[in-house]
């Protein structure tokens, strides 16, 4: 069963934190960007739950925490009218400069979004593309990542399994193509989307095509761990409890 509160987590830190990478890989969210007349700043903010900026420009997308510099700003009373835009398309409530929030949530972000979907919802059609299967499977990495913090945090499954992280930092990866670092402190995770220095402990996949079979469940995890084809090392009682967690992602995005 699916969370509201944690369920805006994961579309804030999981699934929209992924603009972050999609503008920096696909031809069109980066010709969108770069066709801005300006910077904007875009913020949701959403009672009882998440506060993140989008800042877009024609260097592409950056989210950071909290409200500071926004240039424009939509508000939601809850956390279900804030998954109601992720999942209905359904706007909040602007409360600074309405006229940028609207212009550029209808023009430029639901442009950017509807790429993005493409990707993480894909066709099977569009997933006979090499390069776009490539791009689906690490834009999907990404997600997953974002989506493992934000549950740790905030899903009351997911915050026991964390209860058991001691503090470091774990990597996730595909090999030779995308890593990312869950660090964990006081039992709280956080999303770093690059290789760690000092791992604690590592999960990598062998192939990008090993990675996509996990993750849409085409791929059997201990079939794949006795075949070699999925590194693990280091305190693997971190793994455990990650692999928990991502039970529970599978749940949200699914």
């Amino acid at each position: 069963m699916k969370e509201a509160k944690a369920l805006a987590y994961v579309n804030m830190y999981g699934v929209l934190c992924t603009l972050e990478n999609l503008c920096s890989v696909d031809e069109e969210a980066i010709r969108i960007c770069k066709g801005l007349k300006k910077p904007v700043a875009l913020c949701f903010d959403v009672a009882d739950g998440p506060c993140c900026t989008f800042r877009f420009s024609e260097d592409g997308c950056k989210m950071t925490e909290g409200s500071f510099g926004c240039t424009c700003k939509m508000n939601f009373s809850s956390p279900e009218k804030f998954n109601a835009l992720i999942d209905d398309s359904k706007p909040g409530v602007p409360v600074k400069n309405i006229p940028q929030v609207l212009s550029f949530l209808l023009g430029p972000f639901t442009k950017l979004t509807d790429i993005l979907t493409k990707y993480l919802m894909p066709k099977d059609e569009d997933m006979k593309n090499r390069r776009f299967f490539e791009r689906s499977t690490i834009l999907t990495m990404y997600t997953i990542g974002g989506a493992i913090c934000a549950l740790a945090n905030n899903d009351s499954i997911s915050k026991l399994s964390a209860s058991y992280i001691p503090d470091g930092d774990i990597q996730m990866g595909i090999t030779d193509a995308c890593y990312v670092t869950i660090r964990a402190r006081s039992h709280n995770l956080e999303l770093i989307k690059e290789k760690p220095d000092t791992p604690r402990a590592i999960m990598e996949f062998k192939t990008i095509d090993l990675a996509n079979g996990l993750f849409n469940g085409t791929a059997s995890t201990m079939a794949e761990l006795c075949a070699g084809n999925i590194y693990m090392s280091g305190m693997i009682n971190m793994l455990d409890n990650v692999n928990r967690i991502l039970d529970r992602v599978a749940v949200y995005l699914g």
